[in-house]
């Protein structure tokens, strides 16, 4: 198999894969080079059930907590920080294995995950809270939101299906194929990289990618977190995204959205949503200032367009 092979299998293979390209400058790009995002208010380490969270805090306002994707780190969200930290406090956490957070000795696995961060973001002094994830991010946030509906006030899920069978079949080897064999290949991209600049200790990133790799071939499904949700949810995907069209309507339909016309007065409308932004792809949503927008609209519970009678004062 050749290099380049293997490069491209990656990067379609994690739940995450789309970080920018950071090769000529070395690692990470750095949030504070960006003048538009507010700076670190906060930063630490939060223990919680063997894992050592690596958190920041920017901005000031409501609060949202924000989850990267797999085999990325906080500064993935670099190119729409600014309108996430804009109106908001922002609390982004690098999650379990990833960035400046420890793998630590148990496996990867998102309810596990969701769980921690309901305690960490609680020891931070946040009763309730918004929630958005991305990919890997969105399955950690479903089900930290299916385990304490409580603390969570909104939540968007960005690019990830509620089961594997969510992703194309294609994709399915491919993930299932990530492992520690694959690190020495993987030394030149923006994966390794970004996480050899801020990572504790990089001889750990074999150690990444066969924990990654064990998550992906378990046939996960998260039905039953789905219906543990009591707050509004926006579902979010590119149209060209990794997620099959069906199952981006299914996990809708499970929120109780898209099961009939919402009625003239909004008389039948659900309270959740469904997005599908035009022209992106699984590894282009996350940096999408349009998907940005869009979720900060839906968080701050605004969106809604007048309707005919109220255009013309009837």
């Amino acid at each position: 198999m050749s290099k380049m092979t293997l490069i491209s299998m990656i990067a379609t293979a994690a739940t995450f894969l789309a970080a920018p390209d950071m090769s000529a400058a070395g690692g990470a790009p750095a949030i504070e080079d960006d003048k538009a995002i507010a700076p670190i208010v906060r930063k630490g380490n939060v223990p919680v059930n063997g894992i050592d969270y690596y958190y920041e805090i920017r901005g000031e306002g409501e609060p949202l907590l924000l989850l990267h994707g797999g085999l990325g780190q906080i500064e993935m969200f670099t190119p729409v920080m600014p309108i996430f930290t804009d109106h908001r406090q922002v609390i982004a956490v690098d999650l379990q294995g990833h960035g400046r957070t420890p793998l630590g000795n148990r496996p990867i696995e998102l309810p596990a995950i969701g769980a921690d961060l309901a305690i960490l973001v609680k020891q931070l002094g946040y009763d309730k809270l918004d929630v958005f994830g991305y990919s890997f991010g969105g399955g950690v946030a479903l089900n930290m939101a299916a385990n304490a509906p409580d603390r969570v006030r909104r939540l968007v899920i960005l690019s990830a299906p509620y089961a594997q069978n969510g992703f194309f079949p294609e994709m399915l080897p491919q993930q299932a194929a990530v492992s520690a064999a694959m690190a020495d290949m993987m030394k030149g991209t923006p994966m390794f990289l970004s996480y050899k600049a801020v990572a504790p200790d990089v001889s750990e990133f074999p150690k990444l990618l066969d924990a990654m790799g064990a998550l992906m071939r378990e046939p996960n499904d998260y039905s039953d977190a789905i219906a543990k949700l009591t707050m509004p949810v926006m579902l979010m995907y590119g149209d060209a995204d990794m997620i099959r069209p069906e199952h981006m309507i299914d996990f809708y339909h499970k929120l109780g959205g898209g099961l009939r016309d919402a009625g003239w007065t909004r008389e039948n409308m659900s309270k959740n949503r469904l997005a599908i932004l035009p022209d992106l792809t699984h590894y282009e949503t996350f940096a999408s200032p349009l998907m940005a927008n869009m979720a900060m609209t839906f968080l701050n519970s605004g969106g809604k367009a007048p309707n005919w009678a109220e255009q013309v004062g009837k």
